[in-house]
């Protein structure tokens, strides 16, 4: 079901582009360094560098310099939880669609700046387990979906190869956390967002 959704999304976006509009397709990798944030402060983690890879388009708008980049791409990002031998590790499918709008610096580069939602759906492991020094009971949970927002900027060179830079911020709770034992002070529910800093390269054909 998961797949017929990502295939309407990126059909929908691609038909509905402008006649006029100049459409490229490319493949997309990067960088992710996970920047976990909790509503309270129950454990540290150590943030790890994960990935992401997958298909992108690029659709420049007959409007100078504005355009949308629309890509389905795998993800991964973790964190090590300290003083636990367990390792958050997030794996889904993330749909971005960025609206961009590029100045430019000369014949062979431009620069430009983006933003936009991004729509995840998890592919992995949803729910963590493991015990404290103290022997209570831990639970990290993630979310099956999530959308977030991207803000970024970055350069194009010789119209085909895009190096980008961009802050991945969570909308509402990526994750839920609890930790329980027989004693009363147990802790249920808490939020967590799995934010991160991104850094992408591209080629378009």
């Amino acid at each position: 079901m998961k797949k017929f959704f990502f295939l309407a999304v990126l059909t929908a976006l691609f038909v509905t582009a402008p006649a006029s509009a100049q459409v490229k397709f490319g493949l997309k990798g990067g960088l992710n360094v996970t920047d976990m944030s909790l509503s309270q402060e129950v454990f540290d983690v150590e943030n790890r560098a994960g990935f992401f890879v997958g298909p992108t388009l690029k659709v420049s708008l007959p409007i100078s310099g504005l355009g949308v980049d629309i890509a389905a791409l795998y993800d991964q990002r973790s964190a090590k939880v300290k003083d636990a031998d367990e390792t958050l590790e997030q794996q889904s499918v993330q749909i971005p669609v960025n609206v961009r709008l590029g100045f430019g610096v000369g014949s062979t580069v431009s620069a430009f700046v983006f933003a936009g939602p991004q729509f995840g759906f998890n592919v992995g492991k949803e729910e963590f387990n493991w015990k404290n020094k103290e022997n209570y009971d831990e639970t990290f949970q993630l979310k099956k979906s999530n959308i977030s927002v991207n803000v970024g900027l970055g350069v194009t060179l010789m119209s085909h190869l895009q190096v980008s830079a961009n802050y991945n911020i969570a909308c509402g709770k990526t994750a839920e956390y609890d930790q329980s034992s027989s004693a009363k002070e147990a802790i249920k529910g808490i939020r967590a967002r799995n934010n991160a800093w991104q850094i992408a390269l591209a080629y378009y054909f």
